[in-house]
């Protein structure tokens, strides 16, 4: 009776250490397959710019995906080389580019291209074959310069860049303008911009400022005309119109998302799965930004909503 109560209690021993080692080596290979090159399989990296517009479209991305089963580890809040150079390297996956900085700082372009969609395919073919770099379809956003003025103005300037120069031209020294530092000295900038569209600006007439000054200059009304971004927040918040660059003289800037090209082959479902963005227009885009920029709302809740109105999310 000894005996078999031994051998009894010595099998018990047994299978409790051989558990203990088989449940030691589940958790040695889960730990294996949290990392990126392990068993885990759907793991991308989404990266995004320093600025409103780049979070707001990255945490879409990141929804989007984490929605159709994929880990996403957020590389945000990076500036335009940097952002560049880590989708190069395999840092980063995917994130959102614009056509107008691709063609002119990294593929080193200065020919202006006025076609939209001619920009977008010399753009994906050529980072494709220099970088293999895959940029899905392309948006209708264009976050581009622009010139604005107040709504009350908008009889008296018309809705173009073109009338606003005849304006200028018959009444001179009374319109007042306002325009970003960098965009006044270069040498394809303001002074280009006004040759371009005919129109007789004396120095005294422009004041150079802060692009985002600008929007308090103007419901001031201490300039006229304001040079911003055609995507901005703050559109919205100071009702100010933006006037039809009509001979195309500003660079396009199309929004599209990009992808390395070894993460594509390995997930092919991601260009479905990421379309919905192609949706987005630029009044859209102004009131997201206004969402974040103005109301003060987390960009990563005004991504969820704009996904929930779509039915794109539960």
């Amino acid at each position: 009776m000894y005996c078999m109560s031994f051998f009894s209690s010595k099998r018990l021993v047994y299978r409790s250490l051989i558990l203990t080692l088989l449940s030691l080596c589940f958790f040695i290979l889960m730990i294996i397959n949290c990392g990126p090159g392990g068993l885990r399989e759907r793991y991308v990296s989404v990266g995004s710019k320093n600025f409103v517009e780049q979070y707001i479209i990255g945490n879409i991305i990141t929804l989007l995906l984490e929605h159709h089963g994929f880990t996403v580890g957020e590389k945000f809040g990076t500036g335009s080389m940097i952002t560049r150079m880590g989708l190069l390297t395999g840092q980063i996956d995917i994130y959102a580019e614009y056509t107008g900085t691709a063609w002119a700082l990294y593929l080193k372009h200065q020919e202006l291209i006025k076609d939209p969609v001619e920009l977008y395919r010399k753009v994906k073919d050529e980072d494709w074959r220099l970088n293999r770099v895959v940029w899905l379809d392309r948006t209708s956003i264009n976050n581009t310069y622009a010139l604005a003025i107040r709504r009350a103005d908008s009889e008296k300037y018309g809705g173009t860049l073109s009338t606003l120069s005849q304006y200028v031209n018959k009444h001179p020294g009374e319109t007042l303008f306002g325009i970003a530092h960098e965009f006044y000295h270069r040498p394809d900038g303001f002074i280009k911009m006004s040759k371009t569209y005919g129109m007789n600006i004396d120095k005294d007439e422009i004041v150079t400022m802060d692009i985002g000054l600008s929007f308090e200059s103007i419901s001031r009304k201490q300039i006229d005309v304001a040079m911003v971004y055609s995507t901005d927040g703050k559109l919205r918040k100071y009702d100010l119109v933006i006037l039809k660059d009509d001979r195309k003289f500003f660079p396009i800037y199309n929004l599209c998302v990009v992808v390395r090209d070894e993460i594509l082959k390995q997930y092919p479902e991601i260009a479905g799965i990421l379309k919905p963005i192609t949706l987005l227009k630029n009044r859209e885009m102004q009131d997201l930004n206004y969402q974040v920029e103005v109301l003060g709302k987390p960009s990563k809740m005004v991504a969820s909503q704009f996904l929930r109105k779509r039915g794109l999310v539960p």
